[in-house]
């Protein structure tokens, strides 16, 4: 509150003061209340009819259905169909997604031998595949497609070159491991 009108308050304190109910005002609150038998009237507890809560719940399953709906309509307009912009980069980058996966389960299954280096590995590859997925989000608000689309396949080549240098180091590495080994049981 503002200083002034706390001032103001204090010296006006009287006058705010000098009004006060009259005696006979619970007598005529009392005479406009209903007449009851001396006892307190219970209130009723409110209690939700099952047609309200079905209503309800119909609303909220409709509700939830267009959020639902929306969630698609917004997934789908993002993923761009490749064959629409160059139906031979589709083609390209199915082909060496296959590859890419394919390579992947290979390096997987090499991998127990030398876990240390197949985390070397991934990480190389999930920069690769990082920069992919950026590529693939620019697609779709780049005005040259075209030209996405053809890094994005660049990449995916990458990928699978690299792929396969790791899965050639790896056969190497094992290769010179056994050696090694029938080496050292030859002695």
């Amino acid at each position: 509150m503002s200083k002034r009108l706390e001032d103001f308050i204090k010296i006006n304190r009287n006058e705010f003061d000098d009004l006060e109910p009259s005696a006979d005002l619970w007598n005529r609150i009392e005479q406009q209340l209903p007449e009851s038998d001396g006892k307190i009237k219970n209130t009723e507890k409110k209690t939700f009819s099952l047609a309200f809560v079905l209503r309800v719940a119909a609303s909220v399953i409709v509700v939830m259905g267009i959020a639902f709906a929306f969630y698609l309509w917004s997934e789908k307009s993002s993923n761009i169909n490749l064959a629409t912009i160059n139906p031979e980069y589709a083609k390209q980058q199915v082909h060496y997604a296959s590859l890419i996966s394919t390579k992947r389960t290979e390096l997987r299954a090499l991998s127990k031998s030398d876990p240390q280096l197949y985390s070397e590995f991934t990480n190389e590859i999930a920069q690769m595949d990082s920069t992919y997925k950026k590529l693939n989000n620019d697609l779709v608000t780049s005005p040259n497609r075209q030209k996405v689309l053809q890094a994005m396949i660049r990449n995916l080549q990458i990928q699978t070159e690299i792929l396969n240098q790791q899965l050639m180091v790896i056969e190497q590495y094992n290769q010179m491991k056994k050696q090694q080994q029938n080496e050292s049981k030859n002695i």
